[in-house]
């Protein structure tokens, strides 16, 4: 009876997959409207100058970077109910997991890719006062450990 119960507690983990995949969901249906919004903006305020473009790539720089964190919360949801409910699950190589290792090499890889949106994001908007180099070494800082961990798990798993 223990072995059951132990066995049916995995579909517990469809709390946090439902939650996570709602939560993706919102996340691009919402920043899709916001960038349409800004989009509209742009259309309508028909103003051409450098300032009026660079705040609109701005703009759309920042989504991009709410996608890829959304993208970040699907690959979450996807690996735990691959790996907790159905791990025949039919997905691209890239998104296959495994095990809990799979899962964090793959959001570490998106982790990489939004900081260096944001990054970019800072350097687009980025008017010539403050220090943006210091932001640029934390962040290399940053991404070096999440690429030596990336290398590490990749190497144990050979």
């Amino acid at each position: 009876m223990l072995r059951r119960i132990l066995a049916s507690s995995r579909y517990i983990m469809l709390v946090p997959i439902i939650g996570t995949f709602v939560g993706f969901v919102a996340l691009i249906f919402y920043e899709a409207m916001v960038l349409s919004v800004g989009v509209v903006d742009a259309a309508r305020n028909g103003t051409l100058s450098a300032k009026s473009v660079k705040l609109f790539a701005v703009s759309i720089v920042e989504a991009v970077d709410v996608f890829l964190i959304a993208i970040a919360i699907y690959i979450i949801s996807i690996g735990l109910y691959s790996l907790f409910v159905d791990d025949k699950l039919p997905l691209p190589k890239w998104l296959e997991v495994n095990n809990l290792e799979d899962l964090k090499g793959n959001l570490v890889s998106v982790v990489i890719a939004v900081l260096a949106v944001l990054f970019l994001r800072e350097v687009v908007a980025w008017d010539g006062s403050g220090d943006i180099a210091t932001l640029g070494i934390a962040l290399a800082f940053v991404v070096a450990a999440l690429t030596f961990f990336l290398m590490k798990n990749n190497a144990r798993r050979q």
